[in-house]
């Protein structure tokens, strides 16, 4: 059996925050307001892989109304959700990731975030592809006031 997740996430960009995208640091001068580090590519991950096994979506598992999750790293949260699939029976085929932002320009950093995507997925790098894209300078993502992503997975169930 097969099941596909969507997810999505947008964040607000602010001066002096750092910017985390799939797990890794890009250096920019603005970062995403946000309750967690707000990694945008990471939280749409999350959200694909808990929509793909009908477990509702990220605010409900890490709301930000709680304190624990302040500052916290998307990428345990990202674990602890892959953990759940993995406990019901699902493993990831495959993840197809868009980045949207003016800037800064993401194609230097699109290998290392599909190979630390991979790696938190548990799977190998060449089934997780991240691509980059502008906003034509239309719109907040194109107005550099915001940033998103938005991220299909596939999953496969352990049993037939």
């Amino acid at each position: 059996m097969l099941r596909v997740g969507l997810g999505h996430d947008t964040h607000r960009l602010i001066a002096d925050v750092p910017l985390m995208i799939g797990g890794i640091h890009i250096e920019h001068e603005r970062g995403p307001d946000a309750h967690s580090d707000g990694d945008v590519l990471l939280h749409a991950v999350t959200d694909a892989l808990l929509g793909a096994i009908g477990m509702g979506d990220i605010g409900e598992w890490f709301p930000d109304t709680d304190p624990q999750h302040a500052g916290a790293d998307s990428a345990v949260l990202l674990t602890q959700v892959v953990q759940e699939v993995h406990r019901r029976g699902w493993n990831v085929i495959n993840a197809d990731c868009i980045v949207f932002a003016q800037k800064p320009k993401l194609s230097p950093y699109k290998r290392a975030m599909a190979e630390r995507v991979a790696g938190l997925l548990e799977i190998p790098a060449d089934r997780v592809n991240v691509k980059a894209k502008t906003g034509e300078k239309v719109g907040p993502i194109g107005r550099e006031e915001a940033i998103a992503a938005e991220v299909v997975v596939l999953l496969q169930s352990e049993v037939e």
